[in-house]
């Protein structure tokens, strides 16, 4: 096993049973929770990221929530950085590292270390942006196809995070994202055991995520993105606002579409978000499957982890 600290990783579709399996691990194994999502790390959006409440908190503390204002932007740099930092603190108190989530760039930029890419620019942004309300994504999608088919292969017309930050890439180097992605940075320096969970039959996630966003309704969610829609310094442009039900939320409150059909949208993004995520996941190497349904699931990773750690002891 080597002389490297262990780390579990917990990863999943959305509405998969992510986070209620790991407050379970946390209570049976000397773990610490660190959240992997590129949606919970904002302040203010509880409801429809689906955070963990108060109560759970203080019995199961997650660090990498709650880090910043809904204004700001969270890169993968940001993420490694941060969570390198937490998993140092928690092992060297003789405790696992728990990261949990659903944001796999986030686990893939911290398992194999990130290239050197340019830093953002926000004048470039501003640009692309402005191209996309003018021209629409799928145009500026086809101006990347012909610079990196690579990178557009890979990246849909519908996820204007990454083709935008593709452009920009591209347009501060002169390089694309290929050329400067095949060099990485240094490796996790941890011994990794690593899990997705997800229910093996695929309509019984699609019926969890739509009981799930129904439950946001009941909870107060309209209420949640309306506050942050009467801040007036917020816009559908910035990665908060364009977190699945957020997105579809803000066009209802801006009067684009009607109650039934956001609700409508609000679920088949977020469908669209979880085929993402397992599409992810499939090709993902050195990785457990966990059925969510399966009630010895969480015994089934005890086990594991404890063989882990007498192995190491050997």
């Amino acid at each position: 096993m080597g002389t490297e600290p262990l780390a579990i990783f917990l990863m999943g579709p959305t509405a998969s049973g992510k986070t209620s399996l790991a407050m379970e691990l946390c209570r049976e194994l000397p773990c610490e929770l660190i959240s992997v999502d590129s949606a919970l790390v904002y302040k203010g959006m509880d409801i429809g990221t689906a955070k963990p409440t108060a109560d759970e908190l203080a019995t199961t503390p997650h660090r990498l929530i709650d880090l910043l204002d809904p204004k700001e932007a969270y890169s993968a740099a940001d993420f490694r950085r941060d969570a390198l930092s937490a998993m140092a603190e928690i092992s060297a108190a003789g405790r696992i590292p728990l990261l949990v989530g659903g944001t796999m760039l986030y686990f893939k930029a911290l398992l194999e270390g990130l290239s050197p890419l340019p830093s953002a620019d926000a004048m470039v942004r501003a640009q692309i942006e402005s191209e996309a309300r003018q021209h629409g994504w799928n145009t500026l999608h086809d101006q990347l196809a012909e610079l990196d088919p690579v990178a557009a292969a890979r990246i849909h017309p519908n996820d204007p995070q990454r083709l935008s930050r593709a452009l920009e890439v591209f347009r501060i180097s002169g390089k694309t994202l290929t050329e400067l992605t095949q060099s990485k940075g240094d490796p996790l320096p941890y011994k990794v055991l690593q899990f997705a969970i997800a229910p093996s039959d695929r309509a019984e996630l699609h019926r969890r995520i739509a009981e799930r966003f129904r439950l946001m309704l009941s909870q107060g969610f309209e209420q949640e993105v309306r506050t942050l829609h009467e801040r007036g310094d917020l816009h559908p442009d910035l990665p908060s606002i364009r977190c699945v039900g957020y997105r579809q939320m803000w066009d209802y409150l801006n009067g684009v579409v009607g109650y039934d059909e956001m609700v409508e949208r609000g679920i088949a993004a977020t469908r669209q978000l979880a085929k993402r995520q397992l599409t992810w996941l499939r090709g993902w190497p050195d990785l457990q499957w966990l059925d969510t349904n399966n009630k010895e699931v969480c015994h089934d990773v005890i086990e594991q982890v404890r063989q882990a750690q007498n192995e190491r002891q050997q």
